[in-house]
């Protein structure tokens, strides 16, 4: 595994960089937040054969790692990143997985813990790359996987990372019902919800973005105590 360590203490990233290489990794380590912001978009911009996993710390000396994280998904790299964090609010939490992070762990974590969620970070990554289809479509609703692109009836909808995420597990399978933990789950990394009502605003987002307003039908529906689904218009 290629993975790539933003972390300004040298304590923690001596110790996470020895540990990793140790276990078989290739780690590039980075003190500050601007020169992995650069390094990671360069990876991504060469096409790195082996998937880089981001480590990086929330508090950085130049620029935040909410920031570094925001910075990479509005650039389109979309390489897995977990946050390490000594702030534990609920707060501190949502804004770094609405800024486009994966997973969260939170100082002081236990080595094997770390290792156990980089490696799930990597099984979702190629399980969400190893699907054949690149376009889902739903209706007049088509979602490009390669181009990260929606649009309905021909017109783009401009979709944050976090909804473009929930549409295609959605979409995936038409008609299914996905629970707010399989998509807490799928789209967050996370089983339990930081905040409780996460995925009900991630919805209304989509609904107010994806619907006709004129028809007042929703392609996305809920059934309450159970989940979401989003079926084939009629």
């Amino acid at each position: 595994m290629h993975i790539i360590l933003v972390e300004d203490d040298a304590r923690i990233r001596d110790f996470l960089s020895r540990g990793l290489t140790a276990e078989g990794h290739r780690v590039d380590a980075f003190s500050e937040g601007q020169t992995g912001l650069l390094h990671i978009i360069q990876c991504a911009r060469e096409g790195d054969s082996a998937l880089p996993v981001i480590i990086l710390d929330r508090l950085l000396p130049d620029i935040g790692g909410v920031e570094v994280c925001r910075n990479l998904r509005t650039a389109g790299v979309t390489f897995p990143v977990l946050m390490l964090t000594a702030l534990d609010s609920i707060e501190d939490r949502v804004s770094g997985l609405e800024a486009g992070a994966d997973d969260y762990l939170v100082k002081p974590f236990a080595f094997e813990e770390l290792l156990a969620r980089l490696k799930a970070l990597t099984r979702r990554y190629h399980s969400h790359k190893a699907t054949p289809d690149k376009l889902l479509r739903v209706g007049d609703l088509c979602l490009d996987r390669e181009q990260c692109c929606v649009t309905r009836a021909g017109q783009r909808i401009e979709l944050t990372p976090k909804e473009l995420a929930i549409l295609e597990l959605l979409m995936s399978t038409p008609g299914k019902l996905f629970s707010r933990e399989r998509i807490l789950s799928s789209v967050w990394g996370v089983h339990e919800d930081p905040l409780t009502n996460i995925v009900n605003v991630y919805i209304r987002r989509l609904r107010s973005k994806l619907d006709d307003e004129a028809s007042g039908d929703s392609l996305i529906t809920t059934q309450r105590g159970f989940g979401y689904r989003i079926n084939h218009p009629h």
